[in-house]
């Protein structure tokens, strides 16, 4: 919302001399979000003042036309000579009065003025055009002052052409529609500098007659609750809008068109009510205003042809709908250059088919804009006779006697608040009379009570303490955004100064901290970041094909998903039951975009649908729901399990001049749920790994995580189908884990640290290479006893020496003991109890026996 200060001090007593910081900061502190606040005095520089062309000469033999003027402009040029200046415009003629830049001033943008020769001639200086001093866009001729114009050649231009004023930018928020006017604005700034405010929403306007303006039929008073309309008869077609009306539309970013519709554009500027004017000689019959037909269609004054919905409102006549109601009118009733009957039409419609109507047919109209935001239902008359009056004024023509208005308009309902409120919420001392007082100044009609809330749904379930005073507060026909306590709370401390709100820290309640799933998620998060994974948070939409591109098989229980009623798009319908969907998703984007070497992590919930239950109950929103219903909708929500999942691609370790680099693989996805177990506080004695075929994982390397023997993940190199249907590279890997299928983490006592030298005792056993060799490690835990304290694989090795299908896995085994230092014999015997037992298990023997 742009707007001159020289606009709002028609209603506002601003003071003279009211420096632009001082505005800014009123508004601020208002709650309103200030873009920027600019003099545009301070925009040009130098002499720019006004001239009177006294001679013109044609020049000829260039490729455009070129005048040669003598320019009077008074004794601005210290000389009183006329001025030779070189034009290319072509809209003005000798006795024009016009606007001079002299030598060294500067024009918006930095655009430096000087004398120079051009096609010919000597130029001083520069006529100006509207775009050049940054009033518009109009570009095609320069400013032409009217002949009523009392300024003289030489005077100072700026106040002639505006350039005296100041334009506040403002950034609206969706909750305050009524300060999309100058309206609103005025009265702001009369509230925030405590000077009085002349609101024009409250001009006299006659009432309905009882022959309407127009007959006109209203069928729907949900979508539209008032319609006024008065007509113009006789007004002059070639009437030029006046230069000022011009200026401020301008300055409001909206395109002057024509009289009769540039007047709509000021009065909704001003006022904040949108309006329309039809060419009464265009519309055949009487006026209908209802609910389009679905798969009506209409061509709106942008000339696209627009098929409607059912839930749209249009204005009917004769021939069909004419007008895309409070959106945009139609080409067929349009106001046009012969228009000399002007039916202007007020009304007010609902906000919420608007919204919905302009985001459908993407028409976000400066009219639409308000209208979802809230406009005064009192309005429409007042609109209505301003319009009129500006036309007859301006265009000639004769008001209609007949005024039509047809009112559907609701009372507000009260809203009860305890006057102690303010203050409890706060923490300010606001008095009854000072929050009566500010609610006043809202406008709201306030009565005051005593004792406890009523029954008023604005009650909220609020109660007044020790019996202090209720208000009865009636918000003001322009405020629709004040419907609860909470916003009546919102108004006392924005008028009374968020400056006056102490920052004061809140006392934290007494609690314990974390919960240890809180801690545990945080644990896992930050151990997988460590490792240089990248956390991701990706949508929990997926599409119904992504169980076929991960292989799942038919009877996985991972295809039954829950169907979203609303889904954001109709392609990604259904939510996730695994996390790999959505991360492999960013994988490819990530892929796409030129990474080659990609680790991401995602923690998050997945949906699985309870088995056998029904469609959830309809529940309204006038009360609270019953237990038995909240019940009932809960036992349909889906449960969802918290999973932590991988994925990666690419080199772990990347190559370089220090040596070649390492490419992710499966064991890298195993690491990582072993890294998630131990994070979890998961003994890693209780954790086995172990291979297994689960899609979408590859079934010669894919692993299966569990915890006291049961499988809590899997982890491994993805399926080469599944990577080729996914379009990513191969050998890609992942692992995901079911967090909430772990145990809790168990008491750990502090360990005993051993004062004595440790025994390290190397074995290499040798066996099939189909034995796991986790299988192996735990097989030498159980065979070494107590003593053990550490094993560790650090080799593998294969060779034709020790057979086809054998390898050989080398352990480092650490033994200890708590009260002494281990002799030889004893080292040697649990080492040889290690062997025995993964040969008993496994066949191994030691390599070199």
């Amino acid at each position: 919302m742009r707007v001159s200060v020289s606009w709002l001090r028609e209603y506002v007593d601003l003071p003279a001399d009211l420096p632009a910081e001082d505005l800014e900061q009123a508004l601020v502190d208002l709650g309103i979000e200030v873009d920027a606040v600019t003099d545009l005095r301070a925009s040009v520089t130098g002499a720019l003042v006004v001239g009177e062309v006294l001679e013109i000469e044609e020049l000829t033999g260039f490729k455009k036309p070129i005048r040669f003027c003598r320019v009077d402009v008074g004794a601005a040029n210290g000389t009183g000579e006329p001025q030779e200046i070189v034009c290319g415009a072509r809209n003005f003629a000798v006795g024009d009065r016009v606007v001079v830049i002299l030598p060294g001033g500067v024009l918006p943008g930095g655009f430096a003025i000087g004398a120079r020769k051009t096609y010919g001639r000597n130029s001083h200086g520069m006529i100006c055009s509207a775009q050049e001093l940054g009033l518009g866009d109009d570009h095609a001729g320069i400013i032409v002052l009217p002949e009523a114009s009392a300024a003289k050649p030489g005077d100072d231009a700026r106040g002639v052409v505006g350039l005296d004023d100041v334009i506040v930018e403002l950034e609206i928020t969706p909750d305050r529609g009524y300060a999309l006017s100058v309206r609103g604005i005025a009265r702001e700034l009369g509230h925030a500098l405590g000077v009085p405010f002349r609101d024009p929403g409250r001009s006299p306007a006659p009432g309905a007659t009882a022959e309407p303006a127009y007959p006109v039929e209203l069928r729907d008073t949900v979508g539209c609750d008032r319609f006024a309309a008065r007509m113009v008869r006789g007004c002059d077609p070639a009437a030029p809008t006046p230069e000022w009306m011009r200026r401020r539309l301008t300055i409001a970013g909206i395109r002057t068109i024509s009289l009769p519709v540039d007047i709509t554009n000021y009065v909704m500027l001003e006022l904040g009510q949108p309006m329309h004017a039809f060419d009464a000689e265009r519309i055949s019959g009487p006026l209908v205003v209802r609910r389009a037909q679905a798969g009506e269609k209409l061509t709106t004054l942008d000339g696209v042809t627009r098929v409607l919905a059912a839930e749209d409102m249009v204005i009917c006549d004769d021939t069909g709908p004419i007008s895309l109601a409070a959106v945009m009118g139609g080409e067929t009733s349009e106001v046009v250059a012969t228009t000399t009957e002007v039916l202007f039409e007020a009304a007010h419609w609902d906000p919420v088919m608007v919204g919905r109507t302009a985001r459908r047919h993407k028409l976000f109209s400066e009219a639409a804009k308000r209208w979802e935001r809230g406009v005064d239902p009192a309005l429409p008359l007042v609109a209505v006779e301003r319009a009129v009056r500006l036309l007859t004024e301006h265009g000639g023509g004769t008001a209609g006697e007949q005024i039509l208005d047809l009112d559907h308009v609701r009372p507000r309902t009260p809203v009860s608040i305890p006057a102690d409120l303010p203050g409890r919420r706060v923490g300010v001392a606001y008095s009854p009379e000072r929050v009566v007082a500010l609610l006043e100044q809202v406008g709201c009609h306030v009565t005051r009570g005593a004792g406890r809330l009523g029954e008023d749904p604005g009650d909220a379930g609020v109660p007044a303490i020790g019996g202090a005073d209720v208000l009865s507060v009636v918000p003001p026909s322009w405020r629709p955004d004040l419907t609860d306590p909470a916003d009546l709370v919102e108004e006392v401390v924005r008028l009374d100064g968020y400056d006056r709100v102490p920052s004061v820290l809140p006392t934290a309640p007494p609690g314990r901290g974390l919960t240890w799933q809180q801690r545990r998620h945080r644990a896992v998060a930050r151990s997988l970041a460590e490792r240089g994974y990248v956390e991701v948070l990706a949508h929990p939409f997926v599409a119904g094909e992504l169980a076929d591109l991960l292989g799942l098989p038919a009877d996985d229980p991972r295809r039954a998903a829950v169907r979203v009623a609303n889904p954001l798009s109709e392609e990604e319908p259904l939510l996730r039951t695994t996390l790999l969907g959505p991360l492999l998703g960013i994988l490819k984007r990530n892929i796409g975009r030129g990474q080659r070497d990609v680790a991401l992590y995602e923690i998050g919930a997945v949906f699985h649908p309870r088995p056998g239950v029904g469609a959830p109950p309809t529940m309204g929103v006038d009360r609270r729901p019953t237990d038995a219903e909240f019940a009932a909708a809960d036992a349909v929500v889906p449960d969802q399990p918290r999973h932590a999942a991988v994925v990666l691609t690419g080199d772990v370790d990347p190559a370089g001049w220090w040596g070649g680099g390492r490419a992710a693989g499966w064991a890298d996805a195993v690491q990582a749920g072993r890294a998630v177990l131990a994070a979890a506080d998961i003994p890693a004695d209780r954790v086995q790994v172990r291979a297994a075929e689960y899609a979408p994982w590859h079934p010669g390397r894919c692993a299966e995580l569990l915890v006291d023997g049961v499988v809590v993940g899997h982890a491994g190199e993805l399926h080469p189908a599944v990577l080729a249907a996914l379009e990513l590279p191969r050998r890609s890997s992942a692992m995901e884990l079911d967090l909430d299928a772990l145990p809790a983490a168990p008491v750990v006592t502090a360990p005993t640290i051993s004062g004595f030298p440790p025994a390290l005792i190397d074995v290499a056993l040798v066996l099939d290479e189909g034995v796991p060799a986790a299988e192996v490690q735990r097989a030498l835990v159980e065979g070494a006893g107590e003593l053990l304290e550490d094993v560790r694989l650090f080799d593998v090795y294969a060779s034709e020496q020790l057979g086809a299908g054998r390898r050989s896995l080398a352990y480092k085994l650490t033994f200890r003991a708590a009260d002494r230092t281990l002799t030889v014999e004893e080292a040697v015997a649990a080492r040889d109890a290690a062997v025995a037992r993964a040969a008993e298990l496994f066949g191994a023997t030691l390599r070199g026996a």
